[in-house]
């Protein structure tokens, strides 16, 4: 997909470019660029990705540099006089900098060609890690003298985030490029498993002399699974946004030259990475939604050999993100109503990421249908292809459970519903008098296990819901009820060895 997008920038024509992970959108703003006159001002929002950037390109011995604030008055006015001398040809700012006055003027002076703009969904709503400041771009961009060229690029964007992305940006005619979003050397399993650890650690003594990287939604579980692994005799190091930057960067050298095979990190960790050869990336717990998930999965494999996307799901993963969103710091610069929208989307994004955990259908049709790219409904490599399913009518389960919800006077969580249905005989079931709902005991026959599935298909089919945030509890919703009123059989994939699993 490279020529295509190449070609158009060098005839002068806006593009939106998305492509996947490890594609190699750099060199399609980096390579027309060199054809331009002028200089290319690249807005990106990581400084360590404008840096390996910047460096690279020098060490390639075309002049590039960069902008922090941590910078001196004089080393900033130094880039800033040979960006305006022409000793500069690519310079790398965060999208912060487009309102600094000093900037402003600069740039007001300067012959800038072409803006290319690096992760461009955090400019939607509509994107998963919206960012106010590339709000920003647009005015600047109208207030220079010259109107330069502009490319946007994106891994991850949905077709509503492409719309939104080129109305932003004010580049109503420009050309937008999907190359595709599968990796088929990819192979994508999610596993529901009730210990992590142990999971990991039989993985890990499976794939000894793998590089690879372990994902945790928190610092503290990164502590703990680096502690866990190195324990066991793995060489691993961490990284989250709580160390130094001295050891940072120390620890992703480290894995990015091979001399440590595995890095255990928050999602801080990855953007630009250049490493061909990450043979698994494994969540080990359920990120915010499928465009994170898809982007740091997409660091496996990038040599094009075969690489594993594994996601260990668990109930508490979706309570955790859920908090996140809720109290999502990020978001505090924005006005109430912004806020809200985007909080009210981001929860949407939660919903489709559980969905993915769900699914007994195949994992990477649902991540391509997810982007709007059409699929097999069979792709043969990933877990739920090569697990043997059986069609289960659940008709019968699906109502009682639907039923005793219904009779609830209260809401619990899903553990209680599950006991009610199956017939527990718990302090809570009985002091709470929920023996007598009329739906107790009805599935006493079935295993818990099945039970929870099957809770799982209805939440999955949106017939019931989980509210709540510390204490989460399990509702009925209205197309659960209208599904009560019909007599629509229900069916249900499940793997064959599940079924006939004991209690």
């Amino acid at each position: 997909g490279q020529e295509e997008i190449i070609s158009e920038i060098f005839h002068g024509k806006p593009v939106l470019a998305v492509l996947p992970t490890g594609a190699g959108k750099s060199i399609c703003f980096q390579l027309p660029s060199l054809l331009l006159k002028g200089v290319t001002l690249v807005i990106s929002p990581l400084i360590s990705l404008m840096k390996d950037q910047a460096e690279a390109l020098t060490a390639r011995g075309i002049p590039a540099a960069y902008l922090d604030s941590s910078m001196s008055s004089n080393e900033y006015g130094r880039v800033l006089h040979a960006a305006l001398n022409k000793q500069c040809k690519f310079l790398y700012v965060a999208p912060e900098r487009l309102v600094n006055q000093q900037f402003i003027d600069f740039a007001r002076q300067a012959y800038i060609a072409m803006v290319a703009v690096d992760e461009a969904h955090c400019v939607s709503q509509w994107g998963h890690s919206f960012r106010k400041e590339y709000y920003n771009i647009h005015d600047f961009i109208q207030a220079l003298p010259t109107k330069p060229l502009v490319a946007a690029f994106t891994a991850t964007a949905t077709p509503d985030v492409r719309r939104d992305i080129i109305k932003r940006l004010g580049i109503p005619e420009a050309k937008i490029v999907v190359t595709g979003f599968d990796r088929p050397n990819l192979h994508f399993a999610v596993q529901r498993t009730q210990d992590k650890e142990r999971s990991l650690l039989e993985f890990m003594r499976k794939h000894k002399k793998d590089c690879g990287v372990v994902y945790c939604a928190t610092r503290n579980k990164v502590e703990s699974v680096t502690q866990l692994l190195r324990r066991q005799g793995f060489s691993a190091l961490r990284y989250h946004a709580g160390l130094t930057p001295e050891e940072r960067r120390e620890n992703q050298n480290a894995f990015v030259g091979g001399s440590v095979p595995l890095i255990v990190a928050t999602n801080a960790f990855g953007m630009g990475i250049d490493k061909p050869d990450v043979r698994f990336v494994i969540h080990y717990n359920m990120p915010k939604n499928m465009e994170s998930y898809y982007q740091e999965a997409g660091r496996a494999g990038r040599d094009g050999e075969p690489s594993e996307c594994i996601l260990y799901y668990e109930p508490r993963d979706v309570r955790t993100n859920r908090l996140f969103i809720e109290n999502g710091e990020e978001n505090s610069e924005l006005d109430e109503e912004t806020r809200k929208i985007v909080k009210e989307r981001d929860l949407e994004r939660l919903k489709q990421m559980t969905f993915y955990c769900f699914t007994s259908e195949c994992l990477r049709q649902y991540i391509l249908n997810y982007f709007g790219e059409k699929s097999s409904s069979y792709c043969g490599n990933c877990l739920n292809c090569q697990t043997q399913f059986e069609e289960v009518d659940i008709t019968l389960e699906a109502n009682t459970i639907l039923r005793c919800l219904d009779a609830l006077d209260w809401n619990y969580g899903a553990a209680t519903v599950i006991d009610i249905v199956h017939g527990g005989k718990s302090q809570k079931i009985l002091g709470k008098n929920l023996d007598k709902n009329p739906e107790y005991a009805v599935l006493s026959e079935r295993t818990v296990p099945r039970l929870r599935q099957i809770l799982r298909e209805l939440q999955f089919r949106e017939y019931v819901e989980e509210k709540g945030e510390q204490y989460p509890v399990i509702c009925l919703t209205p197309e659960g009820k209208a599904f009560m009123k019909t007599e629509e059989p229900l069916i249900m994939k499940l793997p064959k060895e599940e079924t006939e699993k004991k209690s």
